[in-house]
């Protein structure tokens, strides 16, 4: 049951999408993590996979395989700021920071929001891997 004033955060089906092994139903997620996820899906999507929406997604991939010095630091930054005013529009005080890893391959993107309608902040880190994308 949500909690009054939580409404607009929504609901939807989780991500990745699991089936609920008691009921066998589409495993929902709700409120916080309902917004976590949607930040998730749309960093892990590249502008121009999905059919009807070409425009949805991040131009973080557009990083791959490029040395993370600061100038794509900055630009990763405002590549990920850029899609989350765009598409998320649950949050708001939005302040990303790429930050380079030890091995060299990884680059953690480090996010904190506040979600509008409960004033809460809440942050996550997006790690990115520069030779594969994201996820590992």
């Amino acid at each position: 049951m949500q909690e009054r004033g939580k409404e607009f955060l929504g609901a939807g089906w989780q991500f990745p999408i699991q089936v609920e092994a008691a009921t066998g139903r589409i495993a929902m997620s709700r409120e916080e993590e309902s917004i976590r996820e949607a930040i998730y899906v749309i960093l892990m999507t590249r502008p121009g996979e999905r059919v009807m929406r070409p425009e949805f997604g991040c131009h973080i991939h557009d990083y791959l395989f490029q040395r993370a010095d600061f100038p794509v630091q900055v630009q990763m930054e405002n590549a990920v700021m850029e899609a989350l005013v765009r598409w998320e529009p649950r949050i708001q005080d939005i302040h990303v920071k790429a930050i380079p890893q030890a091995d060299g391959e990884q680059i953690a993107i480090e996010i904190n929001y506040v979600v509008r309608s409960t004033n809460n902040p809440f942050n996550l880190v997006f790690p990115f891997y520069t030779t594969e994308g994201y996820g590992k």
